[in-house]
């Protein structure tokens, strides 16, 4: 069974940073983060797979870094120069065998 935590969020003023941490029960290859808007639909906000570049969302790029450490089985995502409309529930994700996975989510609050 596997199994995702999430930790780190919090309320945060604009232009500030949070990291965000996912520890997983395992190793797994393909790992992301999404988050989600009240009322808003689940988005992508970074994948990261094996040792392989991460992708972004065009509206994190060169603001979040996602990384992880594989030897911990944690995923991370550093986010800097936060902005309100990042405000959301931040989710682990990973892709193990056929079958999905989610943490329970993490919310992030910044306020302007």
């Amino acid at each position: 069974q596997v199994q995702l935590v999430e930790s780190g969020g919090g309320l945060v003023q604009a232009g500030g940073s949070l990291r965000l941490s996912c520890a997983a029960s395992v190793n797994i290859f393909n790992m992301g983060w999404y988050r989600q808007t009240s009322g808003g639909q689940r988005e992508l906000v970074a994948s990261i797979s094996g040792g392989g570049r991460p992708n972004y969302a065009d509206s994190v790029k060169g603001r979040f870094t996602a990384s992880r450490d594989n030897a911990k089985n944690m995923l991370y995502l550093q986010m800097n120069s936060l902005k309100p409309e990042d405000t959301a529930v931040y989710y682990c994700n990973a892709k193990y065998g056929s079958d999905y996975y989610w943490g329970q989510g993490t919310q992030v609050t910044v306020s302007s």
